[in-house]
């Protein structure tokens, strides 16, 4: 079965997608579009999970779209606040009837001859072809099929309920049972606030420490401004001054670490009480954000620490017996439900196989382009957002560079772009974060170069910059005819 052919294929109908759909709605009108979503429902992340609490660590004011304010007025939204966000904005741009649900990507062919990309989809009713102009990728930046689990001995002869919160089913019922959380990230902050009311206890078992500080849920200036200025500006004014405050913090943690977590462990002390030994379970031993911040939207995740009814354990696990965990210190954690909140497995561009003119397309192979397009593969970007701000922040900023793209394809008459790196160019890793899943993929990853736009950035300011005012032109990217890359046609000459 063969799809009518568009201008842009959306490869998911997540927060990245719809933000995409919008931009081109809005920036180049007249443009046809699908999106695919392999789910049944929009949402993408904030449809897959669904255990207790889940939520954005990141303010909604700046993981919110720069188009559509936030206006529920709680700086950090759960779950289903932000699915029902999403969906809206899809609806109100009407953007429905351009979704085909339950159609999963497999893999994308380019033809130079052509300029077309044609994507290969597993559908309802069987195997469909898909063909388009420009593939954008808005599929996350990790498997939806399963998450990261160690292998933990012992595990098969537990007999209580082992959980990954990848899998959670919102109908299982935890009242009452002796709960482990294995972990410390996000997803272990935010699960021991929101299910210690209901547990008969809760224990966050974690190998090693992470930065956490409480973060208000209220945004007063927020507040203050939409009682006084439209709501789009004072949106924007909140964003901006969210966006710079985020930049500072991170720029102190860069500059001066042992200040920043001195502060940070004195907050924790502070919230905790005295009976908890900060030193050993809140301080890490990297400097902070090397790996992410872990908010505590009020503090939420101090209180039932400090009041007994959940406990934090750092320690490590020698086996998982039929009743519990055996720590190798000697002390044992029962249990009647284990949480292993051990990560994702990151997975590039939704794990589609790309293949451009016959030759399949090996991602540490290529260089990434301003952070959203890989070397050599044309008419091609993806979404991945910042990891030391909101995810968001860079997607609207790629979506922006992508239309511009587009727009100058059809002014100068080419059929395509693609980004081609000086081959003696030296090549180094992609310098992310240290978190776990990062460092499991270090070597499936493209690489980056030594500076722009082969290198990634991860400063708004300097990004928007350069992506949002710097030249399409710039050198780094070719804009060919169809049927001519073969033929090592020139870069096509015209002023942006």
């Amino acid at each position: 079965m063969a799809e009518t052919e568009v201008d842009v294929l959306i490869i998911g109908a997540g927060v990245s997608g719809i933000g995409m759909a919008h931009h081109l709605i809005e920036r180049c009108p007249g443009k046809t579009y699908r999106i695919l979503e392999a789910r049944e429902q929009i949402g993408g992340t904030w449809d897959l999970f669904r255990y207790p609490g889940i939520r954005s660590d990141s303010d909604m004011y700046t993981f919110g779209y720069a188009f559509k304010p936030w206006v529920d007025g709680k700086v950090f939204a759960d779950g289903p606040a932000i699915r029902n966000y999403v969906s809206e904005t899809a609806r109100e741009d009407g953007m429905m009837e351009h979704i085909r649900f339950q159609r999963k990507a497999t893999s994308a062919r380019w033809d130079s001859d052509t300029a077309r990309w044609t994507v290969k989809v597993n559908g309802p009713d069987g195997v469909e072809q898909h063909t388009a102009r420009f593939l954008f990728l808005a599929s996350g930046y990790y498997s939806y099929d399963a998450g990261y689990l160690p292998e933990f001995p012992g595990v098969e002869d537990f007999r209580g309920d082992f959980i990954h919160p990848q899998k959670w089913r919102e109908d299982y019922d935890y009242a009452g049972k002796k709960v482990v959380i294995i972990g410390s990230g996000a997803t272990a902050v935010t699960l021991l606030p929101a299910m210690a009311d209901t547990a008969a206890h809760i224990t966050m078992l974690q190998r090693s420490p992470t930065y956490i500080a409480a973060r208000p849920t209220v945004d007063r200036t927020a507040n203050f401004l939409r009682k006084v200025l439209p709501a789009r500006m004072a949106y924007g004014i909140t964003r901006y001054k969210n966006i710079l405050q985020t930049m500072l913090i991170f720029q102190m943690a860069q500059r001066f670490p042992d200040f920043v977590k001195k502060a940070v462990l004195k907050e924790a002390q502070k919230a905790l009480g005295p009976d908890i030994d900060v030193g050993k379970h809140f301080s890490p031993s990297y400097k902070p954000w090397d790996q992410r911040f872990c908010a505590a939207p009020d503090g939420d995740f101090f209180t039932p620490l400090r009041e007994g009814r959940a406990s934090i354990v750092t320690d490590h696990i020698e086996r998982i017996t039929e009743t519990g965990i055996q720590l190798k210190s000697g002390e044992f954690l029962e249990a009647d439900l284990i949480i292993p909140a051990t990560g994702l497995n990151l997975q590039l561009m939704g794990g589609i196989l790309l293949n451009v003119d016959g030759h399949t397309v090996n991602p540490p192979d290529h260089v990434v382009y301003r952070g959203m397009m890989v070397s050599d593969v044309p008419n091609m970007a993806m979404a991945f957002g910042y990891t030391n701000a909101s995810w968001t922040l860079k997607i609207d900023l790629t979506c922006e560079r992508v239309f511009r793209t587009l727009n100058y394809l059809d002014k100068t008459g080419a059929d395509y772009a693609v980004p081609v790196p000086d081959p003696a160019m030296p090549r180094e890793p992609l310098k992310l974060l240290d978190s776990g899943y990062f460092q499991r993929a270090r070597d499936r990853l493209p690489k980056q170069g030594p500076k722009t736009p082969w290198q990634v950035h991860m400063n708004y300011m300097a990004d928007m910059l350069a992506i949002r005012f710097g030249r399409i032109d710039d050198g780094a990217m070719q804009f060919r005819k169809a049927a001519a890359a073969k033929r090592d046609t020139p870069v096509l000459e015209a002023a942006e």
